[in-house]
């Protein structure tokens, strides 16, 4: 790894962790604050979903939970949370290798005395450090939320951890597609159209998935390989699907690289 280029691009998207955190603890903070109401509400709220369709609540998550709870009532929020994660890992993986080429900087890039593996590690790991540093803010604030709104309910402390932590590996799998989907294209002008459809259509493939039983579209889509209900209700991790997940990440990452090192980079003319 090359520190020069791990700090250059670490620093240059200060501001996107910035407001990335603000956005994701803003949201956090907004939906903990309605957490009385739906305690004290929690039997009407079954009583109300009850007359909802149950695929459109396995749909969305919200059978089975438990509203009046400090965990229930963050696993049914979570998703929204693991959305955001999800553009923000999306846009880092579309634009580690694309923003270069579109600026046509990246063959001065690719001049200096450093190999291109060198160079796509140094990129990785400053991307790899923002994503961490927005998911620690996350977690900070969601111990704050807690301690604010959650009038001294009890909830499990492993478990909770082990829904926090399982958003690295959640942002892992789309920053590894959206690098590999950038270099398999020719030319990445706007990452965020990108990043969108990814985030969206796995969250689409896991709404479907939850309708359509039969169809496994589980197996494709980080919603269901980490779906914070079934961490709550489990208090466990779906281990065959976060190997799935785990084995779509590292392809992706080794297909990455492959296609880096023998990708044609267009000078300027």
């Amino acid at each position: 790894m090359d520190k020069m280029i791990f700090k250059h691009e670490f620093l240059i998207r200060i501001k996107s962790v910035i407001t990335w955190s603000l956005s994701v603890s803003a949201l956090l903070f907004v939906f903990f604050s309605f957490f009385s109401v739906f305690a004290d509400q929690a039997e009407m709220m079954n009583q109300m979903l009850e007359k909802f369709p149950k695929e459109l609540l396995i749909a969305f998550g919200m059978n089975n939970m438990n509203y009046h709870t400090v965990l229930g009532y963050i696993s049914f929020y979570f998703l929204f949370i693991q959305l955001l994660l999800a553009i923000q890992a999306g846009n880092y993986g579309f634009g580690l290798v694309s923003i270069e080429e579109t600026e046509m900087t990246a063959d001065f890039l690719l001049t200096r005395p450093v190999s291109r593996a060198k160079i796509l590690t140094s990129k990785l790991m400053a991307a790899l450090a923002s994503m961490l540093l927005t998911d620690i803010f996350m977690w900070i604030s969601m111990f704050t939320a807690i301690s604010i709104f959650s009038e001294g309910k009890d909830y499990d402390m492993a478990t909770l951890l082990l829904l926090l932590f399982s958003v690295i590996l959640f942002q892992l799998f789309f920053f590894s597609v959206g690098l590999m989907v950038s270099l398999l294209v020719k030319r990445v002008r706007s990452v965020t159209p990108y990043s969108l459809g990814l985030a969206f259509g796995s969250y689409v493939l896991s709404a479907f998935s939850g309708v359509f039983g039969d169809v496994k579209l589980e197996y494709i889509t980080p919603f269901k390989h980490f779906e914070p209900a079934y961490i709550v209700n489990n208090r466990a991790l779906n281990t065959p699907l976060v190997l799935i997940n785990v084995v779509i990440t590292v392809i992706a990452l080794v297909a990455g690289y492959w296609l880096y090192l023998h990708r044609d980079i267009h000078a300027v003319s």
